[in-house]
């Protein structure tokens, strides 16, 4: 789902950094081949987050919801060849497909998927994250804010996925998942010594970053 003209997000990406082969094949595949294909981030999102991890020299990154790895090889191209990310996801069948079009990039060495359901496997990861990326169950937003605030490197920052849920965040009690992303945006609007942005890209983009210390 996007918020912006479909005309006007397609001259955007066709002025950015365009995606890989192996990405475009991947991302059509998912399109035509597999169910809940909404759940791609859409190419504007994948040429802003190769941004934001170029700007902020990004080298360790944190996934919350795998799918069929699109993001991940995304997220990949962009990191240094020591760079690494960990995707989490419970889905075999879709995370099988993404380790089918890992193999077929010299990036894909840098993913390490785990699947498990997202609390258990963050209950065992104790490093800090250059990134955490949020796009999982809905209803567990909350507490993967929680925990990736206090996972992050000195530089860290967190990346919410579809936080305005077409629209729906805008009215309490539609339904469960509504009110779980309505929560998480508020505890990040109120998350101390953090600055903040909630930009209508797509479905919505929560960008979280450390606020510098003063000298």
């Amino acid at each position: 789902m996007s918020l912006t003209p479909n005309n006007i997000e397609e001259y955007c990406i066709n002025h950015s950094s365009q995606i890989s082969e192996v990405a475009r094949s991947l991302m059509n595949f998912t399109r035509s081949e597999v169910h809940g294909s909404r759940m791609l981030i859409g190419e504007m999102e994948a040429s802003f987050f190769k941004f934001l991890i170029h700007l902020r020299r990004v080298k360790k990154i944190l996934e919350l919801g795998t799918y069929t790895g699109f993001s991940s090889l995304i997220m990949a191209e962009a990191l240094p060849r020591d760079g690494e990310i960990i995707t989490i996801d419970i889905n075999p069948h879709t995370t099988e497909i993404a380790k089918k079009y890992w193999a077929q990039s010299p990036h894909g060495k840098k993913i390490k998927s785990i699947l498990k359901p997202g609390p258990e496997a963050l209950s065992e990861i104790k490093e800090e994250f250059d990134l955490v990326f949020i796009d999982a169950d809905k209803n567990n937003y909350s507490y993967y804010l929680e925990w990736a605030s206090n996972h992050l490197s000195e530089n860290g920052f967190i990346i919410t996925d579809n936080t305005l849920w077409s629209g729906k965040v805008l009215q309490a009690g539609v339904d469960k998942q509504t009110d779980s992303i309505r929560e998480h945006n508020q505890k990040a609007f109120e998350l101390a010594g953090f600055t903040k942005t909630l930009l209508p890209i797509r479905d919505g983009i929560f960008l979280i970053t450390r606020t510098p210390k003063e000298n």
